[in-house]
């Protein structure tokens, strides 16, 4: 095991499989100087927060590729688990049935980590494990201030005019003077393995939000995203070899 400083213990778990209808092998695709999976490997291993960094994947590449840049893959998740229509709450219970049946326990708490979220940092997994500690809270997810206000929001009619999505009877649309609005951005779900079982939810009532900044919580989904998320790692790295 891995020294970790906490009172609480917690598995990181990076869910990554095979298909991917958006960006064929996109899990294991270059982005900047490594293959996407790597960056959230690296700062799910840097964490001190976490006592250990285990993959599901049902693909030997990715495997494989997740092995040599630290991470253990004790099992290969089941075909069926990795459909376009698997739920990742199923995946993350295979995974903690998996543990308790080959080894005998869990650890208190599982963090699922996508590695979808590359620019989501050892800190951020680090001071998401800690708000879980002070607030003795069994759910965190990690959001960030939503660049369109619900608000703001407007849908098509049938004969393309514009209405509103929600109705509401703000006159003021000033931005800077509606509440703020947050939305999940995917990087880090922090669940207790007894919530997850019983809620079968990664937020369910009661769950605590974990902000993060803009430039740390890009979701990499399709080609477009990837191709900016490239540019992005590029100019970092860029900026840090001067």
């Amino acid at each position: 095991g891995r020294e970790v400083k906490g009172a609480i213990e917690v598995f990181g778990l990076i869910t990554a499989r095979g298909g991917s209808k958006g960006i064929p092998g996109k899990n294991i695709k270059p982005l900047g100087a490594r293959p996407l999976i790597a960056w959230t490997i690296e700062a799910a291993l840097q964490a001190r927060g976490l006592s250990r960094v285990i993959v599901s994947t049902d693909d030997v590449e990715i495997a494989r590729v997740a092995r040599e840049w630290g991470a253990e893959v004790p099992f290969m998740r089941p075909s069926e688990l990795a459909r376009d229509d698997s739920s990742h709450i199923s995946v993350v219970l295979h995974a903690l049935d998996w543990l308790e049946d080959h080894e005998g326990s869990l650890p208190e708490y599982i963090m699922l980590l996508q590695p979808t979220s590359p620019f989501r940092s050892a800190e951020d997994i680090d001071a998401a494990v800690r708000l879980a500690e002070t607030k003795g809270a069994a759910n965190v997810i990690s959001i960030c201030e939503t660049p369109h206000h619900p608000y703001l929001l407007k849908r098509l009619t049938d004969d393309g005019r514009l209405a509103d999505f929600v109705p509401s009877d703000i006159s003021y649309l000033r931005r800077q003077a509606l509440p703020p609005a947050f939305a999940p951005n995917g990087a880090i779900y922090l669940n207790t393995c007894r919530s997850l079982r019983s809620e079968k939810s990664f937020s369910p009532p009661g769950t605590y939000g974990y902000l993060m900044g803009p430039e740390r919580s890009l979701d990499v989904d399709t080609a477009w995203d990837f191709h900016l998320a490239d540019l992005l790692m590029r100019d970092r790295d860029a900026v840090q070899d001067h």
